[in-house]
């Protein structure tokens, strides 16, 4: 048996590179400086003949104190612990969907918008950039459907400018949540800060969008019959606010539940159902709501598309002892 010494093999090695002008094994070359930036966000799958787009808005950073009311900061930051997730912040992802229907383009939730680009340093206000890099023109968006009327979901129907995002659009909003923002004594016993600024962001994109939008109505079941364009069935889900509604998108005897903030982080909201969000209107009434849709996404074993899920937030839902479990969609590099 022969052994060859390591600086024997080292020696062998440097002759070969230089009698081929081949590079050492594990030598570095490198090609380029670092890129510094993600690829373009955009995902696309299919729901029976409709091509659903996942579109990111980017994703800000919160404090986890304070974050969920009914819980302790040690009792989050174990969840996010067991989640592999980092403790010093809770990073929330905006997602918003555009729907191709074959006959339509319909754009549910908007995201941050345009001027949040600079606000956010670009973290955040992504949705234009990626729309386009996923081959989509605000212009060709003939229907948006609102969910809610907070910043996230709803700043992106304006420009930088407070021009309209979508020209050519009709802006479908809940009944519920519109008469509630627009109620000026409703507006006058809301508190200072967050909830007053919300009444005035939204009627400061109602102006801006000359009061032009179209509202609907939202049964408490996931039945036909409320249909907001076809395909698209507005769910009632009251609780994270007065007229928060979710969609379920079907097409060919498949559907998914398009849920807006049914459930906000799903490593704490999903797998603690009893956990109420500070940004819930009403949680005791946003946990009644997450029970009963996340129990149908269980008995129905619908896919359910979450707005602050991890990107592309396409998942299914199983019960669990103290609640649910996102089971995310893996990649799938084809449509």
């Amino acid at each position: 048996m022969t052994f060859v010494s390591r600086r024997g093999l080292l020696a062998g090695s440097a002759a070969l590179a230089a009698a081929t002008g081949l590079p050492l094994a594990g030598s570095s070359r490198a090609a380029a400086p670092l890129a510094g930036q993600q690829a373009p966000g955009f995902y696309r799958y299919q729901v029976g003949d409709f091509e659903v787009s996942v579109i990111s808005d980017g994703a800000l950073r919160f404090p986890v104190e304070g974050f969920v009311t009914n819980a302790s900061t040690d009792q989050v930051k174990a969840a996010l612990t067991a989640a592999f997730r980092n403790t010093d912040g809770l990073t929330v992802p905006f997602t918003p969907i555009v729907v191709n229907t074959g006959a339509r383009l319909i754009l549910i939730d908007t995201g941050l918008g345009d001027a949040a680009v600079a606000r956010t340093k670009g973290t955040a206000g992504q949705f234009a950039a990626n729309l386009k890099a996923a081959g989509l023109d605000r212009g060709d968006i003939d229907a948006v459907v609102i969910s809610h009327f907070h910043v996230d979901h709803v700043d992106g129907l304006l420009t930088a400018d407070n021009k309209p995002a979508f020209p050519n659009a009709e802006i479908f909003v809940p009944a519920a949540e519109l008469k509630f923002w627009m109620d000026d004594g409703e507006m006058s016993r809301a508190p200072k800060g967050r909830i007053e600024g919300l009444f005035k962001n939204t009627r400061r994109i109602i102006a801006a969008l000359g009061g032009k939008v179209t509202p609907f109505e939202a049964g408490k079941d996931v039945v036909p019959g409320n249909e907001i364009v076809p395909g698209l069935t507005a769910v009632a889900t009251p609780g994270h606010s007065v007229g928060h509604t979710s969609f379920v998108l079907s097409s060919a005897g498949k559907s998914v539940f398009v849920q807006g903030d049914v459930a906000h982080i799903p490593v704490l909201f999903v797998e603690n159902p009893s956990w109420h969000a500070a940004i819930d209107q009403d949680p005791v009434m946003a946990e009644a709501t997450r029970r009963r849709i996340y129990d149908m996404l269980v008995a129905e074993k619908m896919l359910v598309q979450g707005f602050h899920y991890p990107f592309p937030a396409l998942a299914h839902v199983e019960r669990t002892a103290n609640g649910y479990r996102e089971i995310l969609v893996p990649w799938s590099t084809s449509i």
